[in-house]
């Protein structure tokens, strides 16, 4: 009995996600569809494929081996496919607001101007990663190490955080000056404290802004002090505009990577972006 091509790509998408509801999102189908169509698929083949979980579902060796041989063989199939489509198509780009307005738009101005289409989406790590695996987004600039299902990423970069502040708050150091932070439970400055100084911060914020060009900003201005990605804050520590407070021999720094859909590289457009960003973030360091 042949079997459909539309079978198994939906199996793949099942598969790469773990998830029945996930992947009608990213095949733009009901989930009685996807349902169906797995399980006219395991008919054809007389054998289960998945085990259903309380949430999701988990492959069995026979749906593992099915993927390792259908994979290549229809991802190859799609970029055919995609090669013929209106090279208008937008490419889908999630990551942290501050990141990819300073270090990642800037560095894909060429491709923007040779013709790409883009979107991007402003978010949390761990929210972006989800819409990746149900196909919302293409890619994903995460700055946590991807844990989820169907998702691949490689790290692209290493952000080094610095204690902040404007000179003529400087004197004070950072006990006798208001924090000002990112989010009241301080993840910065508490992540910065512990590696630094091997404690907690004793300190509550004073100013809470939910935006690190505000936080920024408000350094600058002289409102008090705090913790900056270096890529955010380089130029006002070379320029004199802010000054750091400490120099530690081993400064914190977060790895950030750069994450995609099993199979969504088939995308030439996102294959392009996807090679452009991992040359050039790697290439040139945010700061």
């Amino acid at each position: 009995m042949p079997i459909s091509l539309d079978l198994l790509r939906t199996f793949l998408a099942v598969h790469r996600t773990g998830s029945i509801t996930a992947a009608a999102q990213t095949l733009g189908l009901s989930q009685p569809a996807v349902t169906a169509q797995v399980k006219a698929l395991e008919a054809a083949l007389d054998r289960p494929l998945f085990d259903r979980l309380p949430r999701g579902v988990a492959p069995t060796a026979a749906a593992d081996e099915l993927a390792r041989r259908v994979s290549s063989s229809l991802d190859a199939l799609d970029a055919v496919v995609e090669s013929e489509l209106p090279s208008e198509q937008s490419v889908h780009l999630g990551g942290p607001a501050e990141f990819l307005c300073e270090v990642v738009l800037p560095l894909l101005a060429p491709l923007v101007r040779d013709g790409l289409r883009l979107r991007t989406t402003f978010g949390l790590s761990d929210d972006l990663l989800a819409d990746l695996a149900a196909g919302r987004l293409d890619l994903v600039v995460s700055t946590i190490r991807p844990r989820v299902r169907g998702v691949q990423a490689e790290p692209v970069f290493d952000e080094e955080f610095v204690l902040v502040a404007a000179p003529g708050v400087a004197a004070s150091g950072p006990a006798g000056a208001p924090m000002i932070a990112y989010a009241e439970d301080l993840p910065i400055v508490r992540r910065y404290w512990r590696t630094v100084y091997g404690r907690r911060p004793s300190m509550s914020a004073q100013v809470v802004i939910p935006d690190l060009r505000g936080v920024l900003n408000a350094v600058r201005a002289g409102m008090g002090v705090s913790v900056l990605p270096a890529y955010l804050c380089g130029r006002d520590l070379d320029a004199g505009t802010l000054v750091a407070l400490a120099e530690p021999e081993l400064p914190p720094i977060n790895t950030g990577y750069l994450a995609a859909r099993s199979g969504g590289l088939a995308r030439a457009a996102v294959a392009r972006v996807h090679a452009h960003l991992l040359e050039t973030l790697r290439a040139a360091p945010p700061y």
